[in-house]
């Protein structure tokens, strides 16, 4: 049974940085594309980030480029979200998600039917 479980979140000031962590098990990590979304309180879960199965790729929603980094390390069966100069805009709950993909270790997914695991989330709160 897969199970995704989250850390790192908390309260930050705007313009400061958090690390998100995600440790799998139950599933063979290197055949998962993994992703993060979030959920702010009366919207929608939307796409956050996504990774390919090599590591090699990478996709992010427009409002978190150049501040949000996805990276995973495949020998811990870890996927990590930096996100750097955080603004209000970015309070959420934030899930970790995975997509077995098979075939290509290229792409990625940004949407979230094409997740079939997903963790209990954690929650990031930017103080303005």
């Amino acid at each position: 049974q897969a199970q995704l479980v989250e850390s790192g979140g908390g309260l930050v000031q705007a313009g400061g940085s958090l690390r998100l962590s995600c440790v799998t098990s139950g599933i063979i990590f290197r055949d998962y594309v993994m992703g993060w979304f979030r959920q702010a309180p009366g919207r929608e879960r939307e796409f956050v980030a996504s990774i390919s199965r090599s590591g090699k790729n990478t996709e992010y929603a427009d409002s978190v480029k150049g501040r949000f980094t996805i990276s995973r390390d495949n020998a811990r069966n870890t996927v990590i979200l930096q996100m750097n100069n955080l603004n209000s805009e970015d309070t959420a709950v934030y899930y970790c998600s995975a997509a077995r993909t098979q075939g290509s270790i290229w792409v990625t997914r940004s949407r979230d039917f094409e997740y079939d695991d997903w963790g209990q989330g954690t929650q990031v709160t930017v103080s303005s």
